[in-house]
């Protein structure tokens, strides 16, 4: 996911936030992963905003996609050029109402943003784990993020809520801990990647392993795989727009109007941007990293892990209210998965409210202003808090 994309800030933010650092798992309790192998010790960097009210109640659980962070809203610091990267969503009065709700967002597993994962040091040799880290899952990451919620003290969460891998992690938590999660809200995601999607996914992770300073994932202290880690953001930066966001945006239009240039550059302003993207990402974010997360992504599979091949089974012993909601215009995960989840939910007589909306920017439409999802949630979440709310 491009979850930075810029964009104007309106309304009142949260203000000021901090990052926070969690560890647990220590040598003679290490973590173990769904692979079988177990790592330790194991730190997640998360971020809180709202105030927790007195029964711990009001907890929301945001989930980030592939390449996100802790930073969901505010402010670091007052120079900071932007703040988090769902602050349209999150803060006093919006979607997410930090007025009411406590908001916890933590960073992956397997990310470079604070939490453990491939660029971390491994305790056993001294050095960054590179491709000596183990593969992970879904259900790592959120087995983890479940210790974290144990740890501030929370009970039951009032909402879990993310989009695209984000919302494979709100679908894991609602199908391994029904007891512990009232409400979930899946946005833009899917239960399982389509063909279509782990192509992608594995064309982007050949970029990178072809780049000559991959060095099979120790390169830590040397040159990085720059140039593989940027034609994989291009790849996937592309299947998060649409034919007709590419169009507007686009078109066929010259970075020199007057021109053809008939050189191998970025002539188009379609190239041109590709490649800035590829630019700003490799300024931010881990090769390794990337290489792990998408193939946890690919694994994912919620009938498999969960109902023995059957979605309806998987979703048997959930208990949360659920909102689903796609976009016309995501053909990365599109609406048809979204109702095939939606089904999956009602014949197990679940609670579950759909919205297909219609944008035409594609995968990323959730990240965008949309006074529609802003209804929805706001909707949504009152409603879940005055049925939760303690009699």
């Amino acid at each position: 996911m491009s979850e930075y994309i810029d964009h104007d800030q309106h309304g009142t933010t949260v203000g000021p936030v901090e990052k926070q650092f969690f560890t647990f798992a220590g040598k003679e309790d290490p973590f173990l992963l769904e692979s079988g192998a177990e790592i330790h010790p194991v730190t997640l960097a998360y971020e809180t905003c709202g105030t927790l009210n007195a029964d711990r109640s009001n907890a929301v659980l945001i989930l980030h996609a592939l390449s996100g962070d802790s930073h969901v809203a505010g402010y670091y610091t007052p120079e900071d050029p932007k703040p988090g990267w769902w602050d349209i969503m999150v803060g006093p009065g919006k979607g997410i109402d930090t007025d009411k709700y406590f908001v916890i967002c933590t960073n992956i597993l397997g990310s470079c943003m604070g939490s453990t994962g491939p660029a971390s040091i491994n305790p056993e040799t001294g050095i960054p784990y590179g491709t000596d880290f183990p593969l992970i899952t879904i259900g790592d990451m959120v087995r983890a993020q479940k210790i974290l919620v144990d740890h501030l003290g929370i009970q039951k969460l009032l909402a879990v809520v993310g989009g695209s891998v984000g919302g494979m992690q709100v679908l894991e938590w609602c199908v391994r801990y029904p007891d512990h999660v009232a409400s979930a809200v899946a946005l833009a995601t899917t239960c399982r990647h389509s063909a279509l999607a782990i192509a992608f996914n594995e064309v982007a992770r050949q970029s990178i392993m072809a780049d000559p300073h991959w060095c099979n994932g120790h390169y830590y202290g040397k040159a990085k795989p720059g140039m593989g880690l940027a034609i994989a953001r291009m790849i996937g930066h592309i299947t998060y727009l649409s034919d007709e966001s590419m169009r507007l945006k686009f078109g066929r239009r010259l970075q020199n109007k007057s021109a053809l240039s008939f050189e191998f550059g970025a002539e188009f302003q379609v190239e041109s941007y590709l490649q800035y993207q590829g630019r700003k990402f490799i300024e931010r974010f881990d090769a390794n990293s990337f290489l792990y997360i998408t193939k946890a992504a690919d694994y994912f599979d919620l009938a498999r892990e969960h109902g023995k091949g059957s979605l309806v089974k998987s979703f048997s012993k959930c208990l949360a209210r659920f909102l689903v909601v796609s976009y016309t215009s995501d053909w990365l995960y599109p609406t048809y998965q979204s109702r095939e989840m939606v089904t999956a939910m009602k014949k197990n007589n679940l609670d579950v409210s759909f919205c297909e909306i219609e944008a035409q920017w594609g995968h990323d439409a959730f990240l965008l202003p949309n006074d529609k999802l802003n209804h929805l949630m706001t909707g949504f979440l009152r409603r879940v808090s005055h049925e939760s709310a303690p009699v």
